[in-house]
């Protein structure tokens, strides 16, 4: 993460950034930022912020700590989607993106231009949906707010650079989960008096607990579970044993008794609620409770009791206990139990899915095939069931089947990044080169470099056999790509020159 806070330097001290990468996140797609013009944007646009924090997650992403679990998105996607949907901030004022972190830890942060990140082990350390909803509320809070550009704005008092080092210091800190990388982003800015606006301040943290209360009120939560997660984290502050993963979310999130009450008296003041948890809520608890167990353990352990209490355990225990047998590579010994449950429960869409993988596994692809098919059928345009129908078909030996299916969904969601690597091989599989190419652009596009997807559009145009639309539509795309580009770079392309690599700004030479 150091590298990232070095990077952040660099890039913050030549402002005007090149490009949002959220407006260029789905394949052919191209949709205006939000102009908010406010004094915070003499520091950073919008349009400043969405590369930032896509940056971080560029970087978490490369360094493997994002869960790419369809299911698991899926998830916490929809939960987010929620919230945001009740802010004064629309979602389609700004597109904003949940992770789930591979880190055991309890913790959240949230990046400028929407991205918000959760730790699997917070999500686990939950009693209730309404209160993880509260940790997202309150993250998204600190995203509509622009905390962390008016925490910039309040301190800034020398030049660009130390605005930039201050910068790049919180967002490393944040992602890396450690004081010490942003301590050393200050350290670098040689500005001790920023040293104290790492973390948000009191009153950002008390506006995004007012705000992020009133979002969940508003979205069907729970108020109170914003408090109670709160209050149950500063009961448990011992530093020794599993509560020392708790000292990571104090630090970033203070939690003091006034702080708890005001949570509390501010959420008495809704109507009071008593949503029922969603089945997936659970679900994705057991999911992220197996696959967060070490290599060359067994999660098999956890769910002993499956075995002795058989039809009377719990749907997610005997679900999780299935999964975890998948994890053990016994796919053929959990088929029986997800049969079951999704006889009992159709309308359950994880069993499903879940179900067409352990048959996969266990080598009965038709089986697996005609599973996920009539998923299909039930849940029309589902993500989770469309790629691991696409999955099975390309097993089955059926890319072109796949790629149909996945173009499909993708012409009417956003792909994430995994999710477009996924149909560039249905694409190459299935013969359709050009468009494997076309896909492997955008990938390289969403990962913020430009170069690389442009003179892959142009691979593609030279592809054999092309016809006029596609030749149309990548040189389309070409020439909105190219417009985030120098002039220099631009007129190259015009010129079908090779692009120039970006001048980088002159190092300092040693005395």
């Amino acid at each position: 993460m150091r590298l990232l806070a070095a990077r952040l330097i660099l890039l913050l001290a030549t402002l005007p950034l090149a490009l949002p990468l959220e407006v260029l996140a789905a394949p052919g797609s191209f949709s205006e930022l939000p102009d908010i013009g406010t004094p915070a944007d003499s520091i950073l646009t919008p349009a400043d912020e969405y590369q930032l924090g896509g940056m971080v997650i560029k970087e978490l992403r490369d360094a493997g700590q994002i869960m790419e679990d369809p299911e698991i998105s899926e998830y916490v996607q929809g939960i987010g989607d929620r919230l945001v949907g009740h802010t004064a901030e629309s979602s389609a004022a700004r597109r904003f993106h949940f992770y789930v972190i591979k880190e055991a830890d309890i913790n959240a942060f949230a990046l400028p231009g929407g991205y918000v990140c959760i730790n699997l082990g917070l999500i686990l350390a939950t009693k209730s949906e309404s209160e993880l909803a509260g940790v997202m509320a309150h993250e998204i809070s600190h995203v509509t707010q622009r905390h962390t550009v008016r925490q910039i704005q309040a301190a800034q008092r020398g030049s660009l650079l130390a605005t930039a080092a201050m910068l790049a210091a919180i967002l490393a800190g944040a992602a890396a989960h450690d004081s010490n990388v942003g301590l050393a982003g200050v350290m670098a800015s040689q500005s001790a008096s920023i040293q104290a606006q790492l973390n948000y301040s009191r009153e950002s943290e008390y506006e995004a607990d007012r705000i992020g209360i009133g979002v969940m009120a508003a979205s069907g939560f729970e108020p109170a579970g914003m408090a109670a997660f709160f209050e149950t984290m500063g009961r448990r502050t011992g530093a020794a044993g599993p509560n020392a993963k708790i000292i990571e979310f104090l630090q970033t999130h203070p939690v003091t008794s006034a702080r708890v009450a005001e949570a509390k008296a501010r959420a008495a003041a809704y109507p009071v609620v008593r949503p029922v948890d969603s089945v997936s809520y659970s679900l994705t608890r057991e999911r992220l409770r197996v696959f967060s167990v070490p290599v060359g353990q067994s999660a098999e352990a956890y769910y002993g009791d499956v075995a002795a209490l058989g039809d009377v355990a719990p749907d997610y225990r005997r679900y999780g206990h299935a999964l975890a047998l998948m994890q053990d590579r016994q796919w053929a010994a959990a088929v029986p139990e997800l049969r079951e449950l999704v006889q009992q429960h159709a309308d359950v869409i994880d069993y499903h899915t879940a179900l067409g993988q352990a048959l996969l596994g266990a080598g009965d692809t038709a089986g697996s095939q005609a599973v996920l098919q009539r998923a299909m059928e039930l849940f029309p345009r589902n993500v989770p069931v469309t790629v691991r129908y696409a999955e099975t078909l390309m097993q089955a030996g059926n890319p072109k089947l796949a790629h149909a299916v996945l173009l499909d969904l993708f012409n009417v969601i956003n792909p994430t990044q995994p999710q477009i690597r996924l149909i560039a091989l249905a694409a190459n599989a299935a013969g359709e080169t050009a468009e494997a190419y076309y896909y492997t652009a955008e990938s390289y596009v969403q990962n913020g470099d430009l170069l690389l997807a442009i003179n892959t559009l142009r691979i593609a145009l030279s592809t054999p056999d092309i016809t006029p639309i596609q030749r149309s539509r990548f040189k389309a795309r070409i020439d909105e790509l190219k417009e985030y580009l120098p002039a220099r770079a631009q007129a190259a392309i015009e010129r079908g020159d090779p692009i120039p690599e970006p001048r980088q700004p002159p190092t300092q030479g040693r005395r």
